[in-house]
């Protein structure tokens, strides 16, 4: 079996492909050989184990090892980039040469003498990395969720669900001579649940991870502690499905809106946390852009990404280009306060680093992008929350949705929801979506609970053909008027 090293990331690919400080600093001088602002190297070595059960069998098992380098060249505005699946000095040198090609210029970088750099603090160092967990285990932990799901409620025909892992080593060489290397460990448990009642047939999916062992899984949740985590996941994907069973049509118009805590913080992520990275902002095309300590929500309204939550999903000891992460207030009471940037759009905005450098692998460019991005807790009772709404809707679970940068318009369909009738939840109800705009969002937030959570561990986020994990979370929140898309007026 293939298997990572748990330490030493550089030593690990030195040793692998016969490298050398001397040789990385001669590919980088020859990457800035016309004299461009800034070259950096990225190496990856990436194992990764997919398990999928259906139908009460194992569909499908893969494990893969993937590796490869890019090379990036800055100068001015223009980026240069190439790759190669290959790690060897040749390799290294065409790639370097076609980077430097693409973004031809005249800067101002020399290459500096190359200084390791040590994270601030290991936020997953692991004893036992998930990918490296016996298949049996996984296997068998798939089965036991396959007959909880159907014992749940006979109306369950059937269960799918996946467990995917990795384990990432990575390497990040710059022109101005930051050596940062990291391990990079990962899981994901998805679980959904089919459930059939005559002519009726409803899915609830549910799920969780982070940069955890295997036992995370196994372990309870703090806010569930006779409760295994994995029972918790395949539960709530069960009652979902059971409960859209006897759910009735969701009612059209603008309305009053409240959103649950934690995974509802999607909304938050697509419809405002995009808006807020810099290139789109730099480039003047978000909702956002030139409004800097300007109001642009609620004053109840604190909005944070944060990449230094330790084992969370977003989570990063350094970013994709060796920043290491950081917490960014980005909106502080209502008032935007910052953009997300990587090395390209900060030096052009003449803005510090924020550690958000992120890119899929080495195959990919880095460009701004999320961490953990979540809204502050307020001061208001989740159930008070509620008992202030006479009529409403209260969505809880999000399936997937549509935003447009430029203007911050969305729609997003709500996978669990249910109606608020004289300040009580009452009837779960099916075919709802949320419209909206997310600039507009913000300022109609009127309430905000002090429940603050976040997500479980299951988010993917995907821009300019690029997927990279990240965290959400919300404290409950009551929106004023949102047009709610449904099929009863």
């Amino acid at each position: 079996m293939e298997t990572t090293p748990i330490e030493a990331p550089k030593r690990f690919f030195f040793d692998r492909y016969g490298l050398s400080d001397g040789e990385l600093e001669h590919v980088l001088g020859s990457a800035l050989e016309r004299r461009a602002d800034h070259a950096d190297l990225y190496f990856e070595f990436r194992l990764s184990e997919s398990v999928q059960l259906e139908e009460s069998i194992v569909k499908s098992a893969s494990r893969n090892v993937s590796q490869g380098v890019g090379v990036r060249v800055l100068a001015g505005d223009r980026t240069g980039y190439a790759y190669s699946d290959e790690i060897t000095r040749d390799k290294l040198e065409i790639a370097a040469s076609s980077a430097r090609q693409i973004a031809a210029s005249t800067g101002t970088g020399l290459p500096e003498p190359l200084t390791s750099r040590s994270p601030r603090a290991d936020l997953y160092r692991l004893e036992h990395p998930p990918v490296e967990a016996e298949l049996a285990r996984k296997i068998e932990l798939l089965s036991r969720i396959d007959v909880e799901a159907r014992h749940y409620d006979p109306r369950i025909k059937n269960v799918l669900a996946s467990i995917a892992c990795e384990q990432k080593v990575v390497l990040i060489v710059t022109s101005s001579g930051v050596v940062a290397e990291d391990v990079q460990p990962l899981l994901r448990l998805q679980v959904t649940c089919v459930a059939e009642d005559g002519d009726s047939r409803q899915r609830g999916s549910f799920g969780g991870g982070g940069r955890s062992e295997l036992e995370f899984l196994l372990e309870a949740d703090p806010s569930e502690p006779d409760l295994p985590r994995f029972l918790k996941f395949t539960r709530e994907a069960a009652s979902q499905a059971v409960r859209n069973l006897d759910s009735v049509e969701a009612p059209a118009g603008s309305q009053t809106v409240v959103l649950g805590s934690g995974w509802p913080g999607i909304l938050l992520h697509e419809a405002i946390g995009h808006g807020l990275e810099a290139d789109f902002n730099r480039k003047g095309v978000s909702a956002f852009s030139n409004r800097l300590n300007q109001r642009v929500g609620s004053e109840l309204c604190t909005v944070v990404d944060d990449g230094t939550i330790a084992a969370r999903r977003g989570s990063l000891n350094v970013d994709d280009e060796g920043t290491p992460t950081s917490r960014t207030v980005l909106i502080e009471k209502g008032i935007l306060k910052g953009y997300l940037q990587d090395r390209l759009n900060a030096a052009l905005l003449r803005m510090p680093l924020t550690g958000n450098g992120r890119r899929e692998s080495f195959a990919h460019i880095p460009m701004p992008r999320m961490t953990n991005t979540f809204m502050l807790a307020g001061e208001d009772d989740p159930a008070d929350i509620i008992r202030s709404v006479d009529r409403g809707l209260y969505a809880v679970y999000f399936g997937g949705g549509q935003v447009d940068i430029t203007n911050g318009k969305f729609v997003f369909s709500a996978s669990e929801a249910y109606l608020i009738e004289g300040g009580r939840l009452t009837r779960p109800v099916k075919g709802a979506t949320l419209i909206g705009s997310g600039p507009e969002v913000l300022k109609r937030i009127s309430r905000v609970g002090s429940d603050l959570r976040l997500d479980e561990g299951i988010g993917t986020c995907g821009k300019d053909g690029q997927s990279v994990p990240v965290g959400v979370g919300l404290p409950t929140i009551r929106i004023d008027g949102l047009t709610v898309g449904g099929t009863r007026v």
